[in-house]
């Protein structure tokens, strides 16, 4: 794929939500997102022990406003306003999410879904919300069932 069909794919808010990609694309993808003057938050779940400490990473990725709460509720609000760090555009590159989403099957579905909803709650005020988990290869065929 092209730079220029990457740009235009990104760009467009009709197409965002939560996607997993091929892990050799994800730098390229936040490059991108960078030269679109996207905001470009970037979550290494290496370790992530449990759900709070996804919720403190995201917090800290994201700058979450002082008394963010911590809970799934809270996550959506503060995905769907982002009000605190206005961009064009928003991308979350969410990178080593396999040991969370195997130790953690049902949170990272409810997780997936609470970014899904920013994605389409964003697309309706024609602002483009991607988050983009990276895996290898020869793991999205069993991830896309």
């Amino acid at each position: 794929m092209s730079a220029v069909d990457l740009r235009t794919i990104l760009a467009d808010p009709e197409h965002g939500g939560a996607y997993f990609i091929d892990d050799r694309d994800g730098e390229a993808m936040a490059q991108t997102a960078a030269g679109l003057d996207f905001a470009v938050m970037r979550v290494d779940l290496s370790d992530c022990v449990d759900k709070a400490d996804l919720m403190a990473r995201l917090a800290k990725a994201g700058g979450f406003p002082a008394g963010f709460g911590a809970n799934w509720d809270a996550l959506s609000d503060v995905l769907r306003d982002m009000s605190w760090r206005t961009a064009p555009g928003y991308v979350w590159l969410i990178e080593h999410a396999g040991a969370w989403r195997e130790t953690y099957p049902e949170d990272f579905d409810t997780f997936l879904e609470i970014l899904n909803e920013a994605a389409f709650e964003w697309a309706h005020e024609d602002v483009a919300f991607w988050a983009l988990l990276p895996f290898p290869g020869d793991q999205l065929t069993a991830l896309e069932d």
